[in-house]
């Protein structure tokens, strides 16, 4: 792809409609300093210096595509609770549309705090509920969807699903259903609970060790040739257009129908993982819903998730970083 195109292909992402569906997450930090053993059991320590909060989960999808320029929007169920409000204002402060949050009493929303010295994670302490939620909650989330659809139909609708019950199968297999009817492409981050519903998807993106125990694979070796079995048990189960499989720092993979590649991922300084997934999911979304090059897609979001593992906690894509990447690296 020439290098000039980039820019333009940035400027098309403000044009997008995206929709993100799945459970969205507080990330709270207590951020300290450790110098001392504890007295009363052998643990450090943390005097407390700040405090911080930050966008998980599916929200973080959301702050991703928005930091692209994307038209974001996120649905998803939160408790009725402080931890809800300060999600919701986060949101917001990003510019993305949280009209479609279903607010419930009868959940939590999900706080996971970690507690942080030394640039180091010391312990995480985790809030949230996990159960499935109830049909009519799932019967309200649909109505939700239908309406978004009805009056400001996206181009892509991301499905973010980390296993706390907003995400049940049948709400997965009838949201598809919604999308193929108003030709709005799917794409899909799994967790192993759900691992075979999402039938039907245009990307389905786990990482190499959700396939493995979702399709109970004692592969070892990893190259083309095995990576070709997985997609098609993958083909064989879901139906789908495109399996994109994260190799960790062995990079990407992607299959569509015949064509298949391994990107090798890029020398970087990590300092956390965390997140990365989520950026990858977006950008490989917004690439592939503006052009239709699932290779394009592959290499920028390889890009993306190698960035944002230099930073610490989670974080969404810096554009103008990321666009200089692109330049340089797929020239």
């Amino acid at each position: 792809m020439p290098i000039a195109d980039f820019k333009a292909l940035f400027q098309q992402f403000n044009e997008l409609k995206v929709a993100i569906v799945g459970d969205v997450m507080l990330d709270t930090y207590w951020w300290g300093h450790t110098d001392r053993i504890s007295p009363e059991a052998p643990v450090p320590v943390v005097s407390l210096d700040k405090r911080e909060q930050r966008v998980g989960g599916a929200a973080n999808v959301a702050l991703n595509t928005a930091s692209l320029g994307a038209q974001t929007t996120i649905i998803s169920v939160i408790g009725d609770d402080d931890d809800g409000k300060s999600l919701t204002d986060l949101l917001n402060g990003h510019h993305i549309n949280t009209q479609y949050f279903v607010t419930t009493n009868k959940r939590i929303t999900t706080n996971k705090t970690r507690i942080m010295s030394r640039n180091q994670q010391m312990m995480r302490l985790d809030s949230e509920n996990t159960h499935d939620i109830d049909a009519v909650l799932e019967k309200s989330l649909y109505d939700t969807l239908q309406r978004l659809f009805d009056t400001d139909k996206p181009d892509v609708l991301i499905f973010e699903d980390y296993n706390k019950g907003v995400l049940t199968e049948s709400l997965i297999a009838k949201l598809i259903s919604l999308c193929k009817k108003y030709e709005v492409v799917t794409t899909v981050d799994p967790k192993r609970k759900n691992f075979l519903s999402f039938k039907g998807v245009d990307i389905f993106k786990p990482n190499l060790k959700e396939v493995k125990e979702g399709l109970n694979l004692l592969i070892e070796h990893i190259d083309l040739k095995t990576l070709d079995t997985m997609h098609q048990a993958l083909q064989n189960a879901l139906n789908h257009k495109v399996s994109f499989i994260t190799l960790s720092e062995k990079g990407v993979f992607y299959q569509m129908e015949n064509e298949a590649r391994i990107i090798p991922t890029h020398v970087r300084n990590i300092a956390d993982v965390s997140g990365a997934g989520d950026t990858v999911i977006a950008v490989a979304s917004l690439v592939y819903a503006a052009t239709k090059n699932m290779h394009l897609a592959a290499e920028m979001a390889n890009i993306a998730g190698g960035l944002v593992c230099e930073e610490v906690g989670t974080a969404a894509i810096n554009k103008d970083l990321f666009l200089n990447e692109c330049e340089w690296l797929l020239k």
